[in-house]
């Protein structure tokens, strides 16, 4: 072997390790497109029933047919939109009564009291909290609403990208999926039109196993604050459920967001004799809901609709939460799935790809 040839290939390993960082960065900077298309996809994959269902039935064409399944999905948003105006205007009423200065005796008082039980115990916890100052960080809200404004021009501009890359997806189904087989060759394509009927099937479950997911969790929320009379069960009940499409995390939110609204539906009422045990027995509420969705729906979505094993989706999403954030843990599970699909396809032989989608 001469150094010419070691030479080259050193260079030809450079180039191709450059090629693949400079790929990475590429997709890393337009994340947030990949995430647009990625839910445009999803949308699309969830409207492709009803379209089939207007063309064939009802003998709609196919413009007129997107059309009509966009304007029930963007009517579905608004409808969900307008069931938080009510529970928004109450929480705001509701903080607009409230005595700040009442609200700290109250919560020195309960400080005071718990720190008689542990100072039995030779534990001082009352100092700790003192110099914590929880009111000290109270002039960040301007900033915070500075940060919503911010989010909210940002929600806008997604929510224009999804729409249009959405409708198009709906309108050119075929287009789209010629122009995905351009990436291969003749032989090859029958191989990717399978993989795409494969990937249309496991999603399909997967999304459908995700609405009774929600579903489940929703009734347990809404059955939980509904006996305690806490006022909008059922919208406190819906956007807490609706965070538990964000693995790992949302639960995380949606238990802290149920804690707080909670509270304040109680404001006025007597801290230790009303609003503190009503929290605590509707978190216990929560609680039992996040178990019975962590050991029974959760298990049964993973292993009857993407045929992944647990620990490999853990993995996967955490990865994908460290790469794009949260939107990318929420479309970690589709994108991995689809990818099994086609790795098999072409890969078949692999060792690492036959170890992956053996259950496929």
């Amino acid at each position: 072997m001469t150094s010419n040839t070691i030479t080259n290939g050193i260079l030809k390993a450079l180039a191709i390790i450059i090629g693949i960082g400079l790929l990475l960065l590429f997709l890393y900077k337009i994340q947030s497109i990949l995430i647009y298309i990625a839910i445009s996809a999803v949308i699309a994959l969830i409207g492709s029933p009803i379209i089939r269902f207007l063309k064939q039935r009802l003998k709609f064409p196919n413009t007129l047919a997107v059309i009509t399944t966009m304007s029930f999905f963007i009517a579905i948003l608004s409808g969900l939109i307008s069931m938080f105006i009510p529970l928004i205007m109450k929480q705001g009423e509701n903080l607009s009564l409230l005595n700040m200065e009442q609200l700290q005796y109250t919560i020195a008082h309960l400080l005071n009291q718990i720190n008689d039980y542990f100072l039995a115990q030779n534990i001082d916890i009352l100092n700790e909290l003192k110099n914590a100052d929880l009111f000290k960080n109270i002039t960040a809200i301007p900033n915070l609403l500075n940060s919503v404004i911010g989010t909210v021009g940002n929600l806008s501009i997604g929510l224009f990208s999804v729409i249009f890359i959405t409708f198009f997806l709906m309108k050119d189904t075929e287009i789209m999926e010629k122009s995905l087989y351009v990436l291969v060759n003749d032989k090859s394509e029958s191989k990717l039109k399978n993989s795409l009927k494969t990937i249309h099937n496991l999603l399909s479950r997967y999304f459908i196993g995700l609405v009774f997911q929600i579903l489940i969790i929703f009734i347990i929320y809404t059955i939980v604050l509904a006996i305690f009379g806490i006022e909008n069960a059922v919208v406190i009940a819906f956007l807490c459920a609706l965070l538990n499409l964000i693995p790992y995390i949302g639960p995380l939110i949606g238990g802290i967001l149920m804690l707080f609204l909670t509270m304040s539906s109680n404001l006025g009422e007597d801290f230790q004799t009303v609003i503190l045990p009503t929290t605590i027995y509707v978190m216990i509420g929560y609680v039992i809901a996040q178990l019975i969705d962590n050991f029974l729906s959760q298990p049964l979505i993973f292993s009857n609709s993407v045929k992944s094993h647990p620990l490999e989706i853990f993995l996967v999403i955490m990865i994908a939460g460290v790469l794009f954030g949260v939107t990318g843990m929420i479309v970690a599970i589709p994108t991995y799935t689809a990818l099994k699909v086609i790795l098999k396809a072409f890969l078949a032989n692999n060792k690492i790809v036959k170890s992956l989608t053996k259950n496929l």
